[in-house]
């Protein structure tokens, strides 16, 4: 199993060097042996997940980088494009566009989108920045978007086109979707149990062949991985019922026995069943003393789930 690191958009601004926390983050992240570093979105809420990116380009070393995920739709397809492609040129070819339609109305809200229409302007969406992605590449025309006469520059380091990874709770809909338009599936850790993602992913590589997809070389990752290693449970009820509870809207015990909260032990344990039900790399979240939290699942979770 890989493993990824998530870097706050939350709070950035209120350190003393925005840039250097974030910075000597990436650099901490990719000595541990991390190889993946990753950022969501919201509009409103928080840094910019590309400026996040660039901020971390130098210092994130080897470590892809990637959406998880980008609210599409909102951004703009051919502003998000240009992003994508501009970051795989900085980086040298570490991008993975990560992208969905995202779970708050609100972002379609403040920049006045119907969000009755999200589902299809996504799917449109995907198919238009892959055209405006892949030189060469024939125009799309649909009912929201036509990509014809652009050409987009720079254009991506990775050929044919950078891969586009696409979000999914696990849903038949869902996954259909992901097989139909994407390079890859990211599920979301608050929203699964090991067993659901198992039969979720038989789900998923049916729908691969359908498509003329090799199910055996389509990648997954389990992003939003909320993370707090403790071995005192007071700790750990404080960071489940005051913090993520609130934070997700999903109940306590839902949040126990899914995400990495409690000891080393028993976070092991999950990501071991995570693992054997065809988890391929989970992206971490450490919700607070992120550079702590990483050393200690470097250094007491990793080596009992690989060994």
């Amino acid at each position: 199993m890989e493993y990824g690191i998530t870097f706050p958009r939350v709070g950035v601004a209120d350190q003393p060097s925005p840039w250097k926390y974030l910075t000597n983050f990436a650099r901490e992240a990719e000595h541990m042996g991390c190889a993946y570093g990753v950022t969501g979105d919201r509009l409103e809420a928080g840094m910019d997940p590309f400026s996040v990116l660039t901020a971390i380009a130098d210092a994130s070393g080897r470590m892809r980088l990637a959406t998880s995920v980008a609210v599409l739709p909102p951004r703009g397809i051919l502003v998000a494009a240009k992003l994508y492609a501009s970051l795989d040129v900085l980086t040298g070819g570490r991008v993975i566009a990560g992208v969905g339609t995202g779970s708050m109305f609100r972002d379609y809200e403040v920049v006045g989108m119907d969000h009755h229409d999200m589902w299809p302007r996504f799917e449109e969406g995907v198919r238009a920045m892959r055209a405006y992605l892949t030189p060469g590449a024939q125009p799309f025309q649909g009912r929201f978007y036509n990509t014809t006469g652009v050409n987009l520059e720079p254009t991506p380091v990775q050929r044919p086109s950078l891969p586009i990874w696409i979000g999914s709770w696990g849903s038949d809909a869902g996954l259909r979707r992901v097989a139909r338009l994407g390079d890859g599936w990211l599920a979301s850790a608050y929203n699964t149990m090991p067993d659901e993602f198992a039969a979720a992913l038989a789900k998923l590589r049916d729908e691969l062949k359908i498509f003329g997809k090799d199910p055996a070389s389509f990648p997954n990752a389990l992003a939003t991985m909320f993370m707090y290693i403790t071995e005192d449970n007071a700790a750990t009820e404080r960071v489940l019922a005051g913090t993520l509870a609130a934070l997700l809207i999903r109940p306590v015990e839902q949040l126990r026995e899914r995400l990495l909260v409690g000891s080393p032990e028993v976070c092991a344990e999950k990501l071991a069943a995570y693992k054997a039900a065809g988890v391929q790399r989970v992206f971490i979240g450490p919700i607070m003393d992120e550079i702590k939290q990483l050393r200690i699942f470097m250094r007491k979770v990793m080596p009992l789930v690989d060994p």
